[in-house]
Formats: structure tokens, C-alpha cells, sequence
């Protein structure tokens, strides 16, 4: 595992993996190259317009690491969450969270602004991972995936833990009125993660109210929350930021 990547550090059973990959570790250069130098960048996004063969390069780095390859969803900002054994690699599984029971099944979403979520139950035996920018929160896509996994628990008195993965910060993610009106519609106290700067606008607080939807599918013990992709340019892609840029991976699974 590159040095540089992340290993959620959280309270799961041995049997749970996971790792979000950062900027670093690839062939990729120019805008998806790591700064100064811009190379060596580890963009895993295939629907950028960085040069496909160095996709190619960076995401076979990344299969080493894991049991299998990864399933791939299509992410549309939406609420749907797919088993991940069921996801076939064709382009069409339009859904942004997958889950899964079966040991060596990686579900995964891609990132560059928007927050992952990683779920396990504290016996191992169900994860999943989902995708959560602020339409996707509004659609109530952790909450979703929560309750998909907490369905294929079985053994009483085992808890759903979560992970926030890196994501654009509270001090860099400015947002207009529609974004506080929809999380008024779907979270209790969602004003509590905005700050109004005045003419319309507020800073959003992506980590705050992930913790609030994890709150409402009963998920208490969460965990991460505290990367920020926008502050740090060297160790993470941002679309705010640079428009032009690499996606990151975020990945769980059982052995």
C-alpha cells in the first residue's frame, strides 16, 4: 500500500479493509500530476480528460492492493444503492452507494470534492461505501445506504459504524440558498452545519451534515471527518478548486 494513502482508522472487525487512495502513487502528470512537478499523479477517473492509458496504469496499481477488481459504479448524485455482487462492469450501473456480505466483493466510489462514506457493522460481516456530495445528501443517500446494510445484519447487538472520508472543508465549500433549502427538507438541524456570508450565500459544512444523516438512520459512532480536499493541493484532487482535475478512490471490502 502507497505510504501515502489512506487507512481509515477506525474501530471495525479484523475482517474489514479499506483505503482511499490520495494524489500520489501514479503516471499521471499535467493537471492530474502531483505539485510541484505535476507527475506521479494517481487520478483514477476515467471520465476526465486525462491520457486513458495512464488511468489504465494507476488503476492496475491500485487492483494490486486489492482481493478483486473493484465494481465500478456510474455516480449520478442520486439516492440508489445496488448489492455490490450484482454490478457488472458495462457502464451501467448508475448509482452512487453499493454493499455487500460477500467476502472479497470491493465496493467502491471515486471522489474529488464530494464525501465518501464507509460503512461495516462491528462483526464484520456487512460493509458498503457511498458517495455523498450535497445532492446526494439531499436525496438521502447515506441514510439509504445505512438501512441497506443494516437489512443484511443478522447477528443482535452488532452496530453500524461509519467513516467520512476527505472531502471539500467547511472553509472552502460556499454554496447558495438551494443547498440550505434542500437540507432543511431532509435533516433536522441543518442549519446548524451552514454559515450565512451574506447576498445568498453560506459555507456548507459537508462533514456535519453527513454526521446529521447518519444520525438519522441511527448511526452514532462515526468516525474521520476531518481531511479537506479544497486546503491541500499536493495531497488531494479538488473539482472546486481546479476544475480540471484527478479522481480519488474510495474502497471497503470483507476477507
Amino acid at each position: 500500500m502507497h505510504e501515502q494513502w489512506i487507512q481509515p482508522d477506525w474501530p471495525v472487525s479484523p475482517n474489514v479493509r479499506a483505503v482511499i487512495t490520495t494524489r500520489t502513487g501514479g503516471v499521471s502528470t499535467g493537471p492530474y500530476g502531483v505539485p510541484p512537478e505535476m507527475r506521479e499523479g494517481m487520478n483514477i477517473g476515467l471520465s476526465t480528460a486525462d491520457v486513458a492509458a495512464n488511468v489504465q496504469v494507476n488503476r492496475t496499481r491500485l487492483r494490486a492492493y486489492l482481493p478483486a477488481e473493484p465494481r465500478w459504479l456510474n455516480q449520478v448524485h442520486s439516492a440508489s444503492v445496488v448489492d455490490a455482487t450484482r454490478i457488472v462492469d458495462d457502464g451501467t450501473n448508475q448509482a452512487d452507494a453499493s454493499f455487500t456480505d460477500v467476502a472479497n466483493v470491493v465496493c467502491t466510489v471515486l471522489i474529488a470534492d464530494c464525501m465518501p462514506v464507509l460503512f461495516a457493522d462491528t462483526a464484520g460481516q456487512c460493509v458498503g461505501i457511498a458517495h455523498a456530495g450535497w445532492r446526494g445528501l439531499a436525496a438521502g443517500i447515506i441514510q439509504a445506504t445505512a438501512q441497506a446494510i443494516q437489512r443484511r445484519v443478522d447477528r443482535a447487538g452488532s452496530e453500524l459504524l461509519a467513516y467520512l472520508g476527505p472531502a471539500i472543508g467547511p472553509r472552502h465549500f460556499e454554496v447558495g440558498a438551494e443547498v440550505l433549502d434542500a437540507m432543511r427538507k431532509c435533516l433536522p438541524k441543518a442549519e446548524s452545519a451552514f454559515i450565512a456570508l451574506g447576498d445568498g450565500k453560506y459555507r456548507a459544512d459537508l462533514f456535519a451534515l453527513g454526521r446529521l444523516a447518519l444520525g438519522a438512520a441511527g448511526v452514532t459512532r462515526v468516525h474521520g471527518g476531518q481531511d479537506c480536499t479544497f486546503s491541500d493541493a499536493r495531497r488531494f484532487y479538488s473539482f472546486r478548486r481546479d476544475r480540471i482535475t484527478g479522481r480519488h478512490a474510495a474502497l471497503i471490502w470483507r476477507v
